[in-house]
């Protein structure tokens, strides 16, 4: 298969960013997306929100247990306010935890 990728052709699925002048150097900070099966699992993800990157969790495993989610939703309220980050929900499921220096914007960006 041939894709035309960036103005070039491609063969295969995958591509090397560094032919593109992408960067693969380390960064200040990562983006990690997570899924929370209980409350135990908060323990390796509060040491990536305290290292300073973000953190996207998927909490539709445990959504039903409306106690555990609780449980895990002020753990993570505790967390925020140790490194002065933020915390939301982008809907039922999901919820975003930053490091300190990055606030959420809560208004959603709409079309003119």
């Amino acid at each position: 298969m041939i894709k035309m990728i960036f103005g070039k052709e491609r063969r295969g699925e995958y591509i090397d960013l560094e032919d593109y002048g992408v960067s693969t150097e380390e960064a200040k900070m990562y983006v990690k997306v997570a899924e929370v099966h209980g409350y135990d699992d908060l323990r390796e993800f509060s040491d990536y929100i305290y290292n300073g990157n973000l953190l996207i969790l998927d909490v539709s495993p445990i959504s039903i247990d409306d106690i555990e989610l609780e449980r895990i939703t002020n753990e993570l309220k505790r967390i925020v306010r140790d490194i002065d980050g933020d915390i939301a929900g982008l809907d039922r499921n999901h919820i975003i935890v930053t490091p300190s220096g990055v606030k959420i914007d809560r208004r959603k960006l709409r079309k003119f």
